[in-house]
């Protein structure tokens, strides 16, 4: 009820002083196409905006990399070429540890956990992309990730010398661990990727494998709930101190209801995905016992590998999240 209210009482100020103030348009990059949940929550977030402002600031989206590739958006936004974009947030962990705390395997494998990491980690985060020149505005997470084949698989042994699909620095070096070979595939690109043999397994949340049709080229998707990475939007810091006081008010109520919905839908959205793999033809399952155990032994050395190039602040972050449990 605050977070309404507050955009409630911002929109009926930006309302008297519409005809008064300057119209602006931002564009917004975002990598996924417009069908996948974090695209929608965006589209909302944009309406919600160019709503709540009476047109005084109008944001229009640009789903499936069609503004800027998803690899080239954050540093869109931080160059000022688009005022706001939509990015994986640990796509950019081969520049801070920082930008990994999401994808710790198995450190945060719910929702719930996924929003105490959160919260453990945040303060954090804004001050790093502030450095950069970045305001966040929010960050919703992807259902919980598992594993894509297009045969059975029972233990690492049989994921040796496969092409892997990477979209961060973690998803590459469970690649390397596990012997197979990382290839950073945009998430626009996954469809043709598989269907041309450039790849042939990722992890990956259900969503991801829903929307690009995965049965079409993959057979086998397991449950291992690995982690929640999340996306995340951010804003130019130019663009955010050049716009009104009225217009940065609108957006960060806008913005928590963007959370908030985009949380609900990825909470619901788990089980559809999974119900449209199966539907699709796919075997869709938990994975075997000894395949998990083997996977959290690469997750404790990626686990200490992360903390080792996070120093002090990342083991802050994972100290604050155990505390809460």
């Amino acid at each position: 009820m605050k977070i309404l209210k507050t955009l409630m009482a911002a929109t009926a100020l930006t309302a008297v002083t519409a005809t008064a103030a300057v119209a602006e348009k931002w564009d917004m990059p975002m990598a996924y196409s417009a069908t996948n949940f974090h695209s929608a929550v965006g589209a909302e977030f944009a309406k919600c905006v160019t709503a709540g402002t009476s047109g005084g600031l109008e944001i229009v989206t640009h789903p499936s990399g069609s503004l800027f590739k998803g690899g080239e958006i954050k540093r869109a936004v931080q160059t000022g070429q688009a005022p706001i974009g939509e990015r994986l947030l640990s796509g950019h962990q081969n520049e801070n540890a920082l930008f990994g705390f999401d994808s710790i395997p198995f450190l945060a494998t719910s929702f719930e956990d996924s929003e105490k990491l959160w919260k453990a980690a945040k303060p954090s985060l804004e001050k790093l992309l502030d450095s950069q020149n970045l305001v966040l505005l929010y960050a919703v997470p992807w259902p919980p990730q598992g594993l894509y084949f297009k045969k059975e698989v029972n233990s690492v042994a049989d994921m040796k010398g496969l092409k892997f699909r990477s979209y961060n620095s973690a998803t590459a070096r469970l690649a390397e661990l596990a012997g197979m070979l990382p290839v950073q595939i945009e998430a626009a690109e996954i469809s043709q990727a598989f269907a041309t043999g450039v790849a042939e397994a990722m992890i990956s949340s259900g969503s991801t494998g829903y929307d690009r049709k995965i049965w079409e080229s993959l057979t086998h998707f397991y449950e291992v709930d690995g982690w929640l990475p999340r996306n995340y939007v951010i804003v130019n810091k130019g663009s955010w101190e050049g716009t009104s006081d009225l217009n940065r008010a609108v957006m960060r109520g806008c913005a928590s209801l963007a959370e908030y919905t985009g949380n609900w839908r990825s909470k619901e959205y788990t089980g559809f995905t999974l119900s449209g793999l199966r539907a699709g033809g796919m075997t869709v399952g938990p994975a075997g016992e000894s395949l998990v155990n083997e996977l959290k032994e690469f997750g404790k050395t990626m686990t200490d590998e992360w903390l080792e190039n996070a120093g002090d602040e990342g083991k802050a972050i994972v100290d604050a999240f155990k505390a809460m449990q």
